[in-house]
């Protein structure tokens, strides 16, 4: 057993420090940022945050909102061919990521890994796959990895959970070109509380940024934000994406139904989850999510103007003319309290 001393910090723990700037106006800061993936070869070019592939989130309704402003939606994996078919016309194919698990290692005919290949037989351009798993550090999974590169090898893959720069690395190394990085920070993700399993997100994106940009990969900054300021300070800290889930969950296009004015939002470790999607729980697995009745939103295209604006203030604020510089313009300075709460003006 040992203890590392040095302190792990979340968003909550830090505030930009401003400091002199030229830009005249936010209409100055350019939001969009291009991209070579390493194991692919592919480029992207667009608002590097992405909607999770979570129930409530990543829908067919919010990836035609989010490609209005150039931003990515990972597919929920449970979707079926029908769904697809049925709901696919209007999408721009290069913001979607199409997803599957990695239960075809135990499960040949395992739906989602069916599905997966299907959606890529129809739709060819979509360029992203995710594979998404809570613990992407079995040994099992940087081998799915490689040989998804070898099926694969003009798509660009995104792999995770992980949350340290060894792991980040090596996935990479296996065939990955983008990696998800977070080990309970969501808003209805009790990792934490359940395994004790974790890393305080503002520490953990610097260290896998500072692993992938050593060889050429790149990371999303997965779970923990609450506010616009934290998407930027995800940026500030070297995520190349930011991936958002409740801050985008209880809007009409979640595809949840409204009752009493409420929407049911979950986590997809959570037993509503399991029961919905006929997960396993054999004596084995207990829950990692839980289940909120968040008010219904309305539409979600404001609440993208609000984050975007955010993050535009904030390059203002630093001085950082394009989202790819904010990590070169940011100093962090370390606080107790990040708002006056007198009036609870934030919730």
């Amino acid at each position: 057993m040992r203890i590392e001393q040095d302190i792990k910090l979340d968003y909550k723990d830090v505030l930009f420090k401003p400091k002199r700037s030229k830009l005249e106006s936010r209409r100055n800061v350019d939001l969009n940022r291009e991209f070579k993936f390493h194991n692919s070869g592919q480029t992207w070019t667009g608002v590097p945050i992405m909607a999770s592939n979570m129930d409530g989130v990543g829908t067919f309704s919010m990836a035609k909102a989010l490609q209005e402003q150039n931003m990515i939606t990972v597919m929920r994996k449970h979707y079926t061919v029908d769904d697809w078919q049925k709901n696919a016309k209007g999408l721009k194919l290069k913001n979607v990521s199409v997803c599957t698990g990695t239960g075809v290692i135990w499960d040949p005919d395992a739906p989602d890994f069916a599905t997966m290949k299907a959606v890529l037989a129809m739709y060819p351009d979509i360029p992203f796959i995710t594979v998404d798993v809570a613990n992407a550090y079995h040994e099992n999974y940087g081998d799915f990895i490689a040989k998804l590169r070898d099926e694969y090898p003009d798509k660009t893959i995104i792999a995770g959970n992980v949350i340290t720069g060894e792991m980040t690395e090596e996935l990479i190394i296996r065939g990955a070109d983008i990696i998800k990085c977070g080990i309970g920070p969501g808003s209805v993700c009790t990792t934490r509380l359940q395994t004790g399993v974790g890393v305080p997100q503002l520490s953990g994106i610097i260290e896998c940024a500072d692993a992938a940009n050593g060889i050429g990969g790149h990371i999303i900054a997965d779970g923990g934000c609450v506010y616009a300021g934290d998407v930027a300070k995800a940026f500030g800290a070297g995520a190349h994406f930011v991936m958002l889930g409740g801050m985008l969950a209880g809007y009409d296009e979640s595809e949840g139904d409204v009752v009493d004015g409420k929407i049911q939002f979950y986590g997809m470790s959570s037993d509503a989850a399991m029961s919905k999607h006929g997960s396993r729980k054999d004596g084995y697995r207990g829950a990692e999510g839980k289940v909120v009745q968040l008010p219904h939103r309305g539409p979600v295209a404001p609440q993208l103007v609000e984050i975007l604006g955010g993050v535009r203030s904030a390059c203002t604020y630093i001085g950082a003319r394009r989202i790819k510089d904010m990590p070169k313009c940011t100093t962090f300075v370390r606080c107790t309290q990040q708002v006056n709460q007198v009036f609870n003006a934030f919730g």
